[in-house]
């Protein structure tokens, strides 16, 4: 018997028991999206849009406060560093996944939507075959994306698989800000895909655009290509992030952000 099979059966099990028991999710302790507290933000500072390098922070017309998009953060932290106040204050929040664009957009009162269910997503609730497509990512969502296959995270055992073929695809996992030259290549993967059909925006860049979007040599994500049904902002997100997005997505697990406000 070779010595590295007696020292993983002396290890024992390496898979977490997260999602379906406990909370090790091998990412405590990182940075997650940062948090905005409105009563700590000084009237007509600008100081945290102003570094904000995809413009996922804006300052309102009327000037009375800050316009913030999760949908477009690549969490860099730069708000967080320059803000005085700590109005942005960093947190170990992920990036988590929603079915409605609109509620990466922090707003004033967050109220939770009621949304109609999909009924024949019903039927893939314990098992999901996936197509992922890249469209032009530097490869950082792609390495988290490979990280949900090794015996940490071992997604098969929650019944979620990747397929190479986009025939036997019930969603389609997009990365990058789609580049013009991978524009029929994703458009070619969702058409050859059966009924139903779902898709997915995964990493900042497939949601916004990121810091590439709308360059001369690329779209700003997903937004007006293909109907979207889950948007996961993240730069890049976290295994622990997709595993939840894709439980979320198949009445798993429940949607934890509303009104770009993490569990309220």
């Amino acid at each position: 018997m070779a010595l590295w099979t007696l020292i993983g059966l002396a290890k024992g099990k390496a898979t977490t028991p997260w999602p379906l028991h406990g909370d090790v999710t091998g990412q405590e302790g990182l940075f997650g999206m940062p948090r905005y507290n409105p009563d700590l933000c000084d009237a007509g500072c600008t100081v945290c849009a102003e570094v904000c390098p995809t413009a996922a922070i804006t300052m309102r017309p009327d000037n009375r406060g800050l316009e913030i998009d999760y949908g477009r953060c690549v969490v860099c932290q730069l708000c967080t560093e320059a803000c005085p106040t700590e109005a942005m204050a960093k947190s170990s929040d992920w990036a988590f996944g929603v079915r409605d664009r609109t509620d990466l957009c922090w707003v004033e009162q967050s109220v939770a939507a009621a949304r109609e269910r999909d009924p024949a997503r019903g039927a893939f609730r314990r098992s999901l075959h996936i197509r992922h497509v890249d469209g032009g990512s530097c490869n950082g969502c792609e390495s988290e994306l490979q990280a949900l296959n090794n015996p940490f995270y071992n997604m098969h055992r929650l019944g979620i698989f990747f397929t190479p073929s986009p025939r036997f695809a019930d969603l389609l996992l997009v990365t990058g800000p789609v580049t013009h030259a991978m524009e029929e290549p994703v458009r070619a993967a969702y058409d050859a895909m059966p009924e139903p059909r779902w898709v997915m925006a995964t990493g900042t860049c497939a949601v916004s655009g990121g810091v590439a979007g709308g360059g001369y040599a690329c779209n700003s994500g997903l937004d007006g290509m293909l109907p979207v049904d889950v948007f996961l902002p993240g730069c890049p997100p976290n295994p622990a992030a997709i595993i939840e997005a894709l439980l979320m997505f198949l009445g798993r697990a429940p949607q934890r952000v509303t009104g770009g406000r993490i569990g309220e």
